[in-house]
């Protein structure tokens, strides 16, 4: 009987043990006791009692998926709203106990206007700074207070000359945040600036992505914003306005209408000289975001002036890059050859390079309605979903990591690589929450960027965000982007948030209406000959370079405007 006692006791003493344990690392029940010692889940002191489930933990990691190739958990989040039995993401905030919880869950009134009135500070700073030390140059040196423009003296300098072309880039760029900030009287003085000063007969070679998305989008959303008979922002008719901001915007565009020429894809040059075309020594190859962003601004200003030339150069490009796509994965790459159709950069991800491509798929077609539109963005998301998505299915709860966006390889869906960069940010925002949490995360942006980037005059880029060393350079988009949608971000009475009619923003944040008219067109569909049209190389038998059995078409769309241009500059 003695044995069987000491048995007994050392059952019982073990279960004692693991008990302690198993309340000590906050695996049992919380009953409200507030013990002085943080009872938290710490996985690495589990790991010292339980080498299994150490081992059975790893398994869930993406981590170890991305190791092993195992393509699991390729489910979108909106999958956790199928099961009413699980938490809604909006419930581990809302009926969360912890300062985590209590912190994210609300954001009062008070403070969104102390952040609205940071985020006004902040903009007209760098603005004011920028027309005082550098109009009519193309950006502000906030640190030596001074103007740039393009880097005449070195014309490889492409992280400067692809985007600074010497037509004020910075007051055309940032024409409807003015609005948005409620500053009519400014608004107009911007515009009546831009029409008597601004030319684009210049030997600028710039990039035309980024000439369309800064430039041409900001000017027809100005037109359209000064000529809007339902005027969101109120009055802001300008008197004497005689669409000279669309006049503008036309001629920038068949300045970068080249660029569409003597390609065997439909594919465009990457970059073009506004006065001389596409330069003798041009490379061959070009981003996917980049040759396929163009449709929003090219397809609106087509529809505004009635001429299709534009919307059809933009969607060819489109068209040509989607036919390259992969047909084991339905995935692109992110860089492309524009006259073979051969990927040279193979690997396809959600940032740079790729980003705004989908964009403007699910864009154009909430504008133009074009049902293509939508089938494309359609079957892109579920490549995407499939073969980028990483980690657990659902968001916020279940085993194994939470969910990430890979890099991948564009015919096998294996991993490249995991690291993600900023501009792959703009894919949430096709998704969106409502979530007071980013209303926070909104906060800590506004006040790092005034207490790390503010100098002397605006706000300088940092080259490292841990070091903070900086550039001297503040680039127009802070304005026409950042500053906007933050905000935007805590000005929930602003008309763009208020207002019966809709809105969407183009990738460099100039605000659109969603109109009936754009849905129209007013051309009518026609057919080009043999003569004006150029036969397609023959098609590479790998699957990785095939090229539509279409025919692709070279014309020399330039030579059609030149008497327009010569008409237009005369009149401006």
């Amino acid at each position: 009987m003695q044995w069987r006692s000491i048995v007994v006791g050392l059952l019982l003493l073990r279960l004692v043990f693991n008990f302690v344990i198993w309340l000590a690392f906050g695996l049992g029940p919380s009953w409200g006791f507030n013990f002085p010692i943080n009872f938290n889940f710490n996985l690495h002191k589990i790991e010292l009692f339980k080498e299994k489930e150490r081992d059975d933990s790893r398994t869930n990691s993406w981590l170890n998926q991305l190791r092993d190739d195992i393509d699991g958990y390729h489910r979108t989040c909106s999958k956790d709203n199928e099961h009413p039995h699980k938490k809604s993401y909006l419930s581990f905030f809302q009926n969360g106990k912890d300062e985590y919880a209590k912190k994210y869950s609300s954001f009062p009134d008070k403070l969104k206007a102390e952040m609205r009135g940071m985020a006004k500070e902040m903009f007209y700073f760098g603005y004011d700074n920028y027309m005082k030390y550098a109009f009519p140059d193309d950006e502000l040196n906030p640190i030596d207070c001074q103007g740039r423009g393009p880097d005449v003296l070195n014309p490889s300098n492409v992280n400067i000359n692809d985007v600074l072309g010497n037509y004020s880039l910075t007051l055309i760029d940032t024409l409807d945040t003015l609005l948005v900030l409620g500053n009519v009287s400014e608004f107009h003085r911007a515009v009546k600036l831009v029409i008597d000063t601004v030319s684009f007969d210049k030997d600028s070679t710039v990039q035309v992505f980024e000439a369309n998305i800064r430039i041409l989008g900001s000017l027809i959303s100005a037109h359209i914003l000064l000529t809007d008979s339902k005027q969101p922002f109120g009055n802001v008719g300008l008197k004497d306005y005689d669409n000279e901001l669309l006049h503008l915007a036309h001629d920038l565009a068949v300045r970068l209408l080249p660029a569409f020429e003597n390609t065997s894809t439909g594919i465009p040059y990457p970059r073009v000289n506004l006065k001389n075309g596409v330069p003798p020594d041009s490379i061959n190859e070009t981003c996917t975001a980049g040759a396929g962003s163009l449709l929003v601004e090219f397809g609106i200003l087509s529809r505004l002036v009635g001429d299709s030339t534009f919307e059809w150069v933009a969607r060819r490009a489109v068209k040509a890059l989607w036919s390259l796509r992969s047909n084991e994965t339905g995935l692109l790459g992110n860089v492309v050859n524009i006259q073979t159709g051969q990927w040279v950069g193979k690997q396809s991800g959600l940032g740079a390079g790729m980003d705004s491509f989908y964009e403007y798929l699910l864009k154009s077609y909430i504008l133009f309605g074009e049902k293509e539109d939508y089938k494309m963005f359609k079957a892109a998301y579920e490549s995407i979903q499939n073969h980028l998505r990483r980690g657990r299915e659902a968001c916020n709860e279940g085993e194994g990591d939470p969910p990430l966006y890979v890099n991948v390889n564009m015919f096998s869906g294996q991993i490249m690589n995991t690291w993600i960069d900023s501009l792959q940010a703009f894919f949430p925002g096709l998704q969106a929450t409502k979530n007071p949490f980013y209303l926070h995360v909104g906060m800590d942006i506004l006040q790092s960027i005034e207490k790390y980037t503010k100098v002397r005059c605006g706000y300088a880029t940092l080259h490292h965000v841990v070091d903070k060393s900086k550039e001297d350079r503040m680039e127009s988009f802070f304005l026409s982007e950042t500053c906007k949608y933050l905000y935007l971000l805590f000005d929930e009475d602003n008309p763009l948030h208020k207002s019966e009619n809709k809105y969407i923003f183009t990738t460099e944040g100039h605000v659109v209406p969603i109109d009936e008219r754009f849905r129209e067109k007013q051309w009518k569909e026609g057919v080009l000959t043999d003569q004006d049209a150029t036969n397609v190389p023959p098609s590479n038998t790998s699957n990785c370079d095939r090229i539509p059995d279409e025919r692709r078409y070279a014309l020399p769309l330039k030579s059609v405007y030149m008497k327009q241009i010569d008409q237009m500059v005369g009149l401006l």
